[in-house]
């Protein structure tokens, strides 16, 4: 899973990623460059650690997520739409999380002149249409193209495309972002590689001073969520040792770290969800789409469990840490065999039977 972090500049996009990956990466910095800084996470869930107590491997493997804070986005792409090397970053991410300013402060002055959430969600939607937009119209041009000359690709295949692209054009013409738009798994496939960035999933992340309210911003749009935090106090935390960290927690009254609430959104947003290997060796989590099959989930694992699947050995995690063990589970009839049209759910400890 990789998640761009994104916003204007000065809107605390760094800060955010110092609070989630525990960095340490200058703020408050502006060099009206392309930069890009990504770390590898750890996922925190207390699963992974009551089943590390359970069977003491030697290794305990989290799942993992990458973040990436991204420089570049200023709200001025115009008609040209962004550009190529910012856009190339752009497209490999799974989703965003958008950063917006809400705090004042007279020695970092926001670009606009002004601070004003509302209108820098509406900014960033913006530049993501329009560079859909060019994106769709220029598909448009080839299609027709294409249409035209004839001897190629079957002519349904064109004309289906032709559709679903006026479709998004007619979306994204009324400043629709496409994740509010009726897409099928098939027309998902077709879309994959074109990278249009108002499709990808986005959590809109409002950046409050310390004490600061949350200012009332409406945020409705699919596959997005709108949550606010203290992204200078959460770095401050972060970059504490544990112990000082968890005094900060309770004095500051906040549940979790960012990391861990962070996370967890993003999970939701993308539709991910945590299975489990268990043994003497390993604990591991894996990381899979919700609705995926027993097969899929084994190719995760790895692709030759996938090719020779046969059985899935399962137990909810529920189950086995209430029960006590493998053998327990099995003898009270919680483990089970599962076959090819299994759907995976959250929590299931997996142990995949295969032959090649």
């Amino acid at each position: 899973m990789r998640l761009g972090i994104i916003g204007l500049p000065q809107s605390g996009k760094t800060t955010l990623f110092n609070a989630l990956t525990r960095g340490d990466q200058p703020t408050g910095t502006v060099s009206g460059k392309i930069e890009v800084h990504t770390a590898v996470v750890d996922v925190p869930d207390p699963r992974v650690d009551r089943l590390s107590e359970m069977f003491q491997p030697k290794k305990t493997i989290y799942a993992k997520v990458t973040y990436s804070d991204i420089a570049g986005l200023d709200g001025s792409a115009g008609k040209s739409g962004i550009s190529g090397t910012l856009l190339n970053q752009l497209s490999q991410m799974d989703g965003f999380i958008h950063v917006v300013r809400c705090f004042e402060d007279d020695n970092v002055p926001h670009p606009a002149g002004s601070v004003d959430a509302a209108r820098d969600v509406e900014t960033m939607d913006g530049e993501f249409i329009l560079n859909d937009l060019v994106m769709v119209e220029r598909k448009l041009e080839r299609l027709a193209d294409e249409k035209r000359k004839g001897g190629g690709r079957d002519k349904s295949l064109i004309a289906r495309e032709i559709e679903l692209f006026e479709r998004l054009h007619a979306a994204l013409a009324e400043e629709k972002p496409l994740r509010d738009i009726e897409i099928s798994n098939e027309e998902r496939k077709t879309l994959s590689g074109f990278g249009l960035l108002s499709l990808k999933p986005i959590l809109v992340v409002l950046n409050l001073a310390e004490g600061q309210e949350s200012p009332e911003i409406s945020y409705t749009h699919h596959d997005s969520k709108l949550v606010d935090l203290q992204g200078k106090l959460e770095m401050d935390i972060a970059q504490l040792p544990p112990e000082d960290a968890q005094i900060f927690l309770e004095e500051y009254n906040i549940e979790e770290p960012s990391l861990n609430r962070m996370i967890q959104l993003s999970y939701d947003l993308l539709g991910l969800q945590s299975f489990f290997t268990v043994g003497p060796d390993e604990v591991r989590a894996w990381t899979v789409q919700r609705g995926a099959l027993a097969p899929e989930a084994a190719g995760v694992i790895h692709s030759d469990l996938q090719k020779g699947f046969i059985r899935a050995e399962v137990v909810s995690y529920e189950d086995l840490t209430t029960l006590g063990g493998m053998n327990e589970a099995k003898s009270k009839g919680k483990l089970r065999l599962e076959g090819k049209e299994y759907v995976v759910e959250d929590g299931d400890v997996l142990n995949i039977r295969f032959n090649i």
